[in-house]
């Protein structure tokens, strides 16, 4: 298949070939991607991987804007409740609970600037 690319307003010709997923892994240098959960970040699929001394705290996955705070401190919140927005290259981040609890505190405001790993909210 034939393409035109135009790049800073210059028109370049390429050839390219569509392969399936099967067809790429015989390429030379095809490594399969690979995908690693972010420390502190809850994992669903893998609840053992999160140890005891961090089940109640609730960390930023990545760096990032908080857009909302859902929740108050002391309020009783059920797995699965929303906590907190988070905005990060325009796409939205939702903080949910992992099990019931109560929130202990909530450690940034909406608006503030978040790091990777921060803590957001610890749960009693």
């Amino acid at each position: 298949m034939k393409l035109q690319i135009k790049i800073d307003g210059k028109t370049y010709a390429a050839e390219v070939e569509v392969i399936d997923e099967e067809q790429s892994e015989q390429l030379p240098g095809y490594t399969p991607p690979a995908v690693a959960p972010v420390p502190g970040a809850y994992v669903p699929s893998q609840p053992h991987s999160i140890s005891v001394a961090n089940e109640k705290e609730y960390r930023s996955p990545l760096a990032a804007l908080v857009v909302k705070v859902h929740v108050r401190e002391g309020q009783e919140v059920e797995a699965n409740d929303l906590l907190m927005v988070l905005e990060a290259m325009k796409m939205e981040t939702n903080v949910t609970a992992h099990h019931a609890g109560k929130v202990k505190t909530i450690s940034v405001v909406e608006g503030a600037p978040v790091k990777p790993h921060q803590i957001l909210i610890e749960m009693e």
